[in-house]
């Protein structure tokens, strides 16, 4: 959808992840959308070289999120939000859910 706007899929795979999680990992991304993790390597490399994004570690994983710094973000996320609006159902809830916890021992499926 903001493809145009944005020249790639990749990038707004990204920038869409992260603004409905908050924040986000490659292999969790490249899980999600069933791609590659190359090319939203690029864009996340991209993103945090421009200052969009910023990334930190947590153990041996490298986490992304939005940076708090950059000038237009109130504008990018109202943006991001919009456009997820339009999402099909599926998506939209399947990147809304966001569970990190694990399952407790012994519960059932």
């Amino acid at each position: 959808m903001l493809e145009p706007l944005l020249s790639s899929t990749n990038c707004e795979r990204v920038l869409i992840f992260i603004a409905a999680r908050g924040e986000g990992y490659l292999r969790e991304m490249a899980d999600f959308y069933q791609t590659a993790p190359a090319p939203l390597l690029k864009q996340l490399e991209k993103l945090e070289n421009g200052g969009v994004l910023f990334s930190r570690l947590a153990g041996r994983t490298r986490l992304y999120g939005f940076n708090p710094r950059y000038p237009f973000l109130n504008e990018l996320r109202a943006l991001l939000d919009k456009a997820l609006t339009f999402y099909p159902e599926d998506i939209r809830v399947g990147l809304q859910e966001n569970r990190r916890r694990p399952r407790r021992k012994g519960k059932p499926l």
